[in-house]
């Protein structure tokens, strides 16, 4: 039984495919999408192995003062994240699907915006709920914006692709304009490195209906049309020709991280006097989960770079 909860974003830096198999649709290799809302969604199991592969690519980490080698790494990683073979115990941490939680949009002023709704933002609240968080500003309203947006024609309008929104006209303090100051400082570190992504996101949101949402999701993500070429001919092999579906860079998702005891009787470096298992375990998750990792796949064409944040964690 899982004890412990944490959020951690995982942001797109280059189109992202998790697929799920052949399709009879348009796309033939199209991305895993919830079945009651259509929403992209990244499989759990998908999320653990890359992370895990992540963490087995490390040559030491600092955990709780001491620097692991690669030899009690090792121990660690299988004690965190379980055996890769057997069944001799489960492993203490496991992953929530990752879900969508803002969508960029191609936008008439302002390059683009992150989208996002209602039903989305209420999900995100009862996970963070869950994770024990309660400092999360009151929800904004469908059709709003923040205050000082770079969006909006004529005070009210926004334009993303080619359909036009009538927004409320934002007002400094309002509730959106809080929000969407609130989940930037949580996305993004307040580093120099970050101070233009963290800008935008303060003034870029923009809070749609559930229904525009999820058309947008469904209708606005990359398509790409791929070939294989036959060696000896130069051509394009019959039947070589498929679609693939991806999410697009700059895309938002998020996901829990949960800590159990360790099941094993070795417990290892997750044995200290006067503190829990899983707050251990936890901690060692903190500790060792790279800034960038790769996810999904296409990996030998640059896809799948996803830059990562443990939030509250610098």
């Amino acid at each position: 039984m899982f004890k412990l909860a944490w959020p951690f974003f995982m942001i797109c830096e280059t189109p992202l495919h998790a697929g799920s198999g052949n399709d009879l649709g348009i796309v033939d290799l199209p991305i895993q999408r919830e079945r009651h809302t259509d929403f992209p969604k990244v499989e759990s199991s998908s999320l653990k192995g890359c992370i895990r592969e992540a963490f087995e690519s490390l040559d030491e980490i600092n955990f709780n003062g001491i620097k692991l080698t690669k030899k009690d790494l090792n121990e660690s990683i299988m004690l965190a994240f379980g055996p890769e073979q057997g069944d001799l115990h489960a492993g203490a941490l496991g992953f929530t699907d990752a879900r969508i939680l803002l969508f960029p949009v191609k936008s008439m002023k302002g390059v683009f915006a992150w989208i996002t709704c209602p039903k989305v933002l209420e999900r995100f609240k009862n996970d963070l709920l869950l994770s024990g968080i309660k400092d999360l500003p009151e929800l904004p309203e469908a059709n709003t914006v923040p205050y000082g947006s770079n969006l909006l024609l004529n005070e009210n309008k926004v334009i993303l692709e080619e359909y036009t929104f009538n927004i409320e006209k934002p007002a400094e303090g309002d509730k959106c304009t809080k929000f969407a100051k609130w989940l930037a400082n949580k996305i993004f570190p307040s580093s120099e490195e970050y101070k233009y992504w963290l800008e935008k996101m303060k003034k870029d949101i923009v809070v749609l209906s559930d229904d525009d949402f999820r058309d947008f999701v469904n209708l606005s993500t990359e398509v790409v049309t791929r070939t294989r070429i036959d060696s000896k001919t130069g051509k394009v092999e019959n039947g070589a020709l498929f679609t693939e579906e991806y999410l697009p860079p700059e895309s938002v998702l998020y996901s829990l991280v949960l800590a159990s005891p360790v099941f094993s009787a070795n417990k290892g470096v997750f044995k200290k006097e006067g503190k829990r298992e899983e707050e251990m375990v936890l901690e060692f998750f903190c500790a060792g989960l790279p800034g960038v990792i790769q996810l999904g796949g296409n990996a030998t064409l640059g896809k799948g770079i996803i830059r990562t944040r443990i939030m509250g964690v610098e």
